[in-house]
Order: C-alpha cells, then sequence, then structure tokens
C-alpha cells in the first residue's frame, strides 16, 4: 500500500473536489449542500435544473451560501444547445451561424451578453465554446455548434468568445480537445475514432484551441474520441499522451502549453461509461492529467458522487494514482473557484453594460438567402409549415423547440403547421408523407423546414417530391447548409435557435428590413 502524505480526510476531501456532479429538481437537494461542506466544489447545472431566471439566482445563493468560491458550471452554447432557455430556444444564434457573419467584434458582444446572464444567475463556469473544426460534414454530434470548416475561422471566433464571456466574470471550457470536428460517431453513444496523422491533427484540429489558450480561457474539455496517432489504444479523455504530453507540455516542446483546469466530457457518456465504466475512467482520467470529472448529464445522484469518491481514494491507496496527481487536481479546481469568487457571479454582471437584440441582430446577419433562386415573393396570407424533423441529438436534447412555424405564425396569423419524422416516411413512403402535407397545406404556400437534410436520405427524398409538386415552396435549413435545391427560395438560417426562426420568419412574411447578406 502507498504511503500516504495527506491524512485521510485530506484525501477525501481531495477526491470529492475534483467531480463536477448533477443532481435533479430546482433547488439544491440537501446531499449536495452536505457535500459541499466536506469538500465538494463544483455543481454542473442542466435544463431539469432551471425554470426561471429568477429561480436559477435563487438556486446558485443556495450553493454559495454553503461554499462561496463553488463552480457553477453550465452547459450553455447559444444556438442549438442552450440550457437558459431549454424550454422556448436560445435568444442568440449558435456558433455556426457567427462563423457565417466573421465578424469577431459580433461574437465578442454575442458571448459578452451570454456570460452578463449567466453571471446574473450566478453562473460562473460555461461548458463553451466548441472549438472543434466541423470538418466532416456528416458530422452527427458538432455540425452548427461549430464556427466552421476552415481552422483559421474558427480559430479567431474561438478566441472571441473566450474573451466574450470571460470579460463578464464566466469561465470559459473550450471543448471538445482534441477536436471533435472529422467524427462520424456521436461519443454519446459509441467510440469516435479519427485517423487523422498528427501534422493534419497540428494544422487543423489543434489551431482554434492554441487560439483559446493564447486567450486565456480558464478551462478546457477533453473529447471522448481516439486518434490513434496520437494514443492508438487510449481516448484523448484517458490518454497521458493527449492531455499531459500535448495539451499540458510545454509550447517550446511542441506542446499547448495550458496550464489551466482539464475538465472531462460526461464520463456517463457511453464512449467510456460502456468499455472502462464511470468509475476506472474517472481514475484513468485524473491519472492521465484532467483536472474534473463531470458526470451528471444522466448520472445525478448521491450515490454517484459516493462511488466516485471511494474509486479515486481506493486509487490512491492501492497506488493506481498518484496522490500529488489527485491534489494537483483538486488545487487547479480550487484555484478556478478563487478567481470566480473574486471575478464572476451577480456583481460581475452589474459591471457588464446589457446588450439588448445583440442575438436577434446576429441572427439577421447570418441568414443566408439562395442569390440565384427566383425571385422571392414575401406571404400575404397564412402559410403551411412542413417540419422535416431528425431525431436531435443528446447535446441539443429532444424539449428544446425549433423551426419557424411559432414566429411564422406570430406574423401571419393562421399559419398551421405539423411535424414528420423517419418513421412517418418509412410507414407512410415518401409519397404518401407528401400527399399529407400538401392535403394539410389545403392551398397554402408551403414553408418546408430542415435540419442537416444531406445527413438523412428520406429527408432529402421527401424534400425532393415537395419540390416536384409544389416547386414555390420556400425552404429553410437550419442545420448545415449544403446544396440548395435548385430553383427553389431557400434560406440558410445556420442553426435553429429561437432567434434564428424569427430572422427566417421575417424574412417569409417580408416584414423586416434589416440588412440581410444574400437578399
Amino acid at each position: 500500500m502507498t504511503t500516504l502524505t495527506h491524512d485521510a480526510a485530506t484525501l477525501t476531501r481531495d477526491a470529492l473536489t475534483v467531480l463536477q456532479p448533477g443532481f435533479t429538481g430546482t433547488t439544491a437537494p440537501d446531499w449536495l449542500l452536505r457535500r459541499l461542506g466536506e469538500g465538494l466544489a463544483s455543481v454542473g447545472l442542466f435544463g431539469r435544473n432551471i425554470a426561471t431566471p429568477e429561480q436559477l439566482a435563487a438556486l446558485t445563493a443556495q450553493l454559495r451560501a454553503e461554499r462561496d468560491d463553488v463552480l457553477v458550471a453550465i452547459d450553455e452554447e447559444g444556438g442549438d444547445v442552450t440550457r437558459l432557455e431549454v424550454r422556448t430556444g436560445s435568444s442568440f444564434p449558435g456558433n455556426l451561424a457567427l462563423g457565417a457573419v466573421d465578424d469577431p467584434e459580433l461574437t465578442r458582444a454575442v458571448a459578452r451578453e451570454l456570460g452578463r446572464r449567466l453571471a446574473e444567475c450566478g453562473v460562473n463556469l460555461n461548458w463553451a465554446p466548441s472549438a472543434d473544426v466541423n470538418s466532416n460534414p456528416d458530422n452527427p454530434v458538432i455540425g452548427v455548434r461549430s464556427f466552421g470548416a476552415e481552422p483559421g475561422l474558427v480559430a479567431r471566433h474561438t478566441a472571441a468568445y473566450v474573451e466574450g464571456l470571460q470579460s463578464a466574470g464566466v469561465a470559459a471550457c473550450t471543448k471538445h480537445f482534441p477536436g471533435h470536428g472529422d467524427t462520424a460517431v456521436d461519443s454519446h453513444h459509441a467510440l469516435p475514432r479519427i485517423d487523422a496523422g498528427l501534422d493534419t491533427l497540428a494544422a487543423r484540429e489543434l489551431v482554434p484551441f492554441r487560439a483559446a489558450i493564447a486567450a486565456g480561457t480558464k478551462a478546457v474539455m477533453s473529447a471522448h474520441i481516439l486518434l490513434p496517432a496520437l494514443d492508438p489504444d487510449l481516448p484523448a479523455t484517458l490518454s497521458p499522451a493527449a492531455l499531459h504530453g500535448l495539451l499540458r507540455r510545454p509550447v517550446a516542446d511542441g506542446g499547448l502549453g495550458f496550464d489551466g483546469l482539464i475538465v472531462t466530457d460526461g464520463m456517463e457518456m457511453r464512449a467510456i461509461a460502456d468499455a472502462y465504466g464511470i468509475e476506472r475512467g474517472s481514475v484513468l482520467a485524473i491519472a492521465a492529467g484532467a483536472d474534473a470529472i463531470c458526470v451528471g448529464g444522466g448520472l445525478a445522484d448521491e450515490d454517484t458522487v459516493l462511488r466516485l469518491r471511494d474509486a479515486l481514494v481506493t486509487a490512491v491507496t492501492e497506488g493506481r494514482l498518484a496522490e500529488e496527481r489527485l491534489a494537483e487536481a483538486a488545487e487547479r479546481v480550487r484555484a478556478l473557484g478563487e478567481w470566480t469568487r473574486r471575478s464572476g457571479g451577480p456583481r460581475a454582471a452589474h459591471g457588464v453594460e446589457p446588450a439588448a437584440g445583440v442575438g436577434l441582430a446576429a441572427a439577421r446577419r447570418a441568414l443566408r438567402v439562395t442569390p440565384d433562386g427566383p425571385s422571392y415573393e414575401p406571404l400575404t396570407g397564412p402559410a403551411y409549415v412542413a417540419s422535416l424533423t431528425p431525431v436531435a441529438n443528446i447535446a441539443v436534447g429532444e424539449e428544446t423547440p425549433w423551426g419557424v412555424a411559432g414566429e411564422l405564425a406570430r406574423l401571419r396569423p393562421g399559419t398551421g403547421t405539423a411535424t414528420y419524422g423517419q418513421r412517418d416516411a418509412e410507414a407512410r413512403g415518401v409519397p404518401g408523407l407528401v400527399e399529407n402535407m400538401l392535403d394539410a397545406a389545403a392551398g397554402r404556400r408551403i414553408v418546408a423546414v430542415v435540419r442537416d437534410v444531406h445527413r438523412h436520405p428520406w429527408m432529402a427524398d421527401a424534400l425532393d417530391a415537395l419540390l416536384t409538386a409544389r416547386p414555390e415552396t420556400v425552404v429553410v435549413e437550419m442545420g448545415v447548409p449544403q446544396a440548395p435545391p435548385a430553383g427553389a427560395p431557400h434560406i440558410a438560417t445556420h442553426g435553429a435557435a429561437r432567434v434564428c426562426g424569427r430572422a427566417a420568419a421575417e424574412v417569409i412574411a417580408g416584414v423586416a428590413a434589416d440588412d440581410r447578406p444574400g437578399d
């Protein structure tokens, strides 16, 4: 057995400190408050924990009453991935829309206002931005969460986002290191593999992370992806070669030189949980160089926290995890907590001038209307919105509304809508599906709303058949736009946030006079 340099109480406290668990409910459970008193230093919030800004502020105050330097973390990317506005859709466009505008000052302003709202509610660590270069258009989990497919563009907007968010006193957590953009598998479901060489990695995936580190990002989140050129056996979250050998290694020695907090992606994701289990995976992650274990998206109970705490303690006492490594990780967590105590929270929010309307203004600027299509004639009456809906990825969640129907109905009362999915296409066949749309439209102009149509053959087939029958149909692509259908009026929003839907509805109804590129 390893001889301990700290007493058992200190070891147990450090093991609690490195955990970032979640919980259920809109008030903190007693067990969570007790553990904060015992050393737990971070809490992760999800959509299930948030009802209103006022309720969220009360919740974070409750946590902070137990520990004034607690890290209150959230996955608030804006755009498709929102927790603050999970039931209504985000007031901010996501990364792809900001990348389409390509105005770093706008990105900085959006991130600053988002940070101000988080700080006002007492949230001080945001698991954002996504710095992934979306080089694979078939990527099922990144897509519009990326600023784009070009490393330089992604780098300058990642840096701007980090600066804007942290200027509001909210720590940025740049993700998903070393880059999740060239994957065709969602790590929520399985372990993705990227076969790019180290030269490609350096010239593509790592460029935005270098920019984020130069901009002062307080944290970096690891990805559950296997890169054989870097480590043939272990995914990046568990890989000393990725975390210590690349992310931590000094720049002069070929590394990125990052000395802030390394946070894992959710350890209950199947890319880790299925192969390693969350207890062993957490031990391996801390040993590899991670400092904080994110868990709680799906597992949100005291038993999980105690199992992980005890697994870390046992690994130290059995010599499988160096006590010094655990202590170092815990100290980094506490150091970031102290930064947020001084720099974050409602007091920081009061020092930031509100930027009302910046999200909608950004969404309007991101809109692209097909330049070579027919001249568009706005609606003068109600329409029929046919939403061709794929299964949402877990990061986005099924509960967040998207589309243009609600906003268009507000502008053109009497507008109807229906949702069509892959099961509908399989049950009715594409001809039957389209016939249903035509019957339901009852002579009204059809607006077909799609999301990543290039990734879903059933959706592409249905859209082709609909345009054959009704070529004047307006197509709104709210995912990653590819080649628009020939001849059809086509609007690309570069994301499915509520403000993106509103910007598209304004164009469809012909009620906005804003300067929109592509009009």
